[in-house]
């Protein structure tokens, strides 16, 4: 983990809301990469889809990391600190195949 970041206290095992961008398969979107929340487990779309809704998660909720989840890549970043943190083997596991847009 990173010294510089002072939220690893929220780092949480968690389970993830859905396969694949939550409100993006709700409306019909698509996305680039995904991000879970490791606080609650709200999967969102990185800042490169078009809707960035893993941001937008922490906007409305306040939950500061988030990690790389597609597949399970091993970082974190955290929003109110911006910086990566290395994960390591704490990694969320996919609940099934995730659809591929792009």
């Amino acid at each position: 983990m990173s010294e510089d970041c002072t939220h690893t206290d929220t780092i949480r095992k968690v389970t993830p809301s859905a396969r694949g961008c939550e409100e993006c398969l709700k409306s019909g979107n698509w996305w680039v990469h995904l991000r879970i929340c490791r606080s609650c487990g709200h999967v969102g779309c990185c800042d490169d889809s078009p809707n960035k809704h893993a941001t937008a998660h922490f906007h409305a909720t306040g939950h500061p990391i988030i990690e790389g989840y597609d597949p399970p890549e091993g970082w974190g970043w955290c929003y109110v600190d911006e910086v990566f943190l290395d994960l390591g083997d704490d990694t969320t596991p996919q609940d099934g195949p995730i659809p591929r847009f792009i």
